[in-house]
């Protein structure tokens, strides 16, 4: 088995509604975080990360049938998808041949619509159809079977490292032989239930988050949806060969005709990757990061990585008291005194919870192909309790030459992930 590539990525968030949107507002340090605009609920005090498009924009963009019910969890989705297959080139060029694999990390789904519709469920017949799109498993087909071309299709609901794991599983489908190509990530929109329940748990800001900052009071929420197309680098090489020896097909002219917006890929590999849970609490992580460390250090194994080799971390770095003071601790941990820069982009977009593990990665791999470091928003006041701080604002490390970065996806329950993402 040869490297495992990253052929194609699509992504759509409060940064933009794809990739170089989401490049430009990171390399201008411009944050997505805004007052409450789209979410139909009371609690306008809390500042979101929303994707700037109304569900029926996306619907007309895509070419929807306006009477079809769909989600905002699956229409977010089929942009990024779509984006996604574009720049790797498997549309409009596609054999069906290939056994390409969906996998989709989300954990809200479709209650955006359920929550909308519930006295209509219940009061009248007008609304029924939403029933069916409510669970997340309907989302990932709603996704799929507007492209048609899935011959496996799979759901990740792992809180927030749900698209990391999607990508995991990815990996371990090409490894072992059962895909030819994976389309994995994740999609989740913001709901009342959502921010509801984060705001019982205490640990909303009503103030642009700070990860990492002493002054930090909590995470602001965000919505999007990434994914990223992943192939072995075998089949790449065919691939790309049989298209190009195929005088009928151009593949830069036929990927140009279906998107104005070609992202210019330079190539970058999935080196490594681990998943761990510590099980220390429901939605606490453990004091001593012991989920986050053991997810690092395996990935680094995976890898057959040292820590020096660690260019860049992107952090979970949700902004809350428990979180950052956890990640930091197994960061400390882990890299000793040679901590390389670290920084967390939900102070860019909020946190996009499920679909966050794939939103980071994309943002990691533009790093990659960019050799930028992205900021961490907000930050002014050094944590005592870390030995290291973030990227501070309009300190960016740029015309850095990144080669190996480390993304970290935490999820409730302990569930933790780490991604490695590197230079071919």
């Amino acid at each position: 088995m040869k490297e495992i590539l990253i052929t194609g990525m699509g992504i759509v968030s409060a940064l933009g509604n794809n990739v170089d949107e989401t490049l430009a507002a990171l390399q201008s340090e411009k944050s997505g975080i805004a007052p409450l605009h789209y979410l139909r609920t009371s609690h306008t005090e809390f500042p979101v990360g929303e994707v700037k498009m109304t569900d029926e924009e996306m619907i007309a963009l895509l070419k929807i049938t306006e009477n079809e019910p769909i989600n905002r969890t699956s229409l977010m989705g089929i942009l990024a998808v779509r984006e996604a297959l574009v720049g790797a080139g498997l549309v409009p060029a596609f054999n069906q041949q290939r056994r390409i694999a969906f996998i989709n990390g989300t954990t809200v789904g479709g209650m955006d619509k359920s929550e909308r519709f519930y006295i209509d469920f219940f009061e009248n017949d007008t609304k029924n159809a939403y029933i069916s799109t409510h669970d997340c498993g309907a989302c990932t087909e709603m996704i799929a079977d507007y492209f048609g071309i899935f011959s496996q299709v799979d759901t990740i609901s792992t809180a927030c490292s749900s698209a990391a794991n999607a990508i995991v599983l990815g990996a371990e489908l090409l490894k072992s032989g059962r895909a030819d190509i994976v389309v994995a990530g994740g999609s989740e929109c913001l709901t009342k239930y959502h921010l509801n329940g984060f705001n019982t748990l205490m640990i909303l800001d009503r103030e642009p988050c700070r990860p990492f900052d002493a002054t930090r009071s909590g995470l602001n929420l965000g919505e999007g949806a990434a994914y990223v197309v992943m192939e072995s680098e075998d089949f790449y090489g065919t691939r790309i060969t049989q298209i190009s020896a195929d005088k009928n097909i151009n593949l830069r002219q036929s990927v140009q005709s279906a998107s104005s917006a070609l992202p210019k890929i330079q190539l970058v590999k999935l080196s490594g990757y681990a998943n761990a849970c510590d099980a220390f609490h429901q939605t606490a992580s453990s004091p001593d990061g012991e989920g986050a460390y053991l997810a690092m250090k395996k990935a680094l194994e995976d890898a057959q990585l040292t820590t020096g080799q660690i260019d860049y971390i992107n952090a979970h770095g949700t902004g809350t008291s428990n979180n950052d003071l956890s990640e930091g601790a197994a960061i400390m941990r882990l890299f000793g005194d040679k901590i390389p820069p670290v920084s967390s982009t939900k102070s860019f977009m909020g946190h996009t919870t499920s679909a966050a593990g794939c939103i980071e990665a994309v943002i990691s791999i533009l790093a990659l192909q960019h050799n930028f470091i992205p900021a961490n928003l907000n930050f002014s006041e050094k944590m005592p309790e870390l030995s290291f701080e973030p990227v501070a604002p309009q300190s960016r490390i740029t015309n850095y030459k990144l080669r190996n970065v480390l993304s970290n996806s935490f999820g409730f329950g302990g569930n933790d992930t780490s991604l490695i993402f590197s230079k071919i």
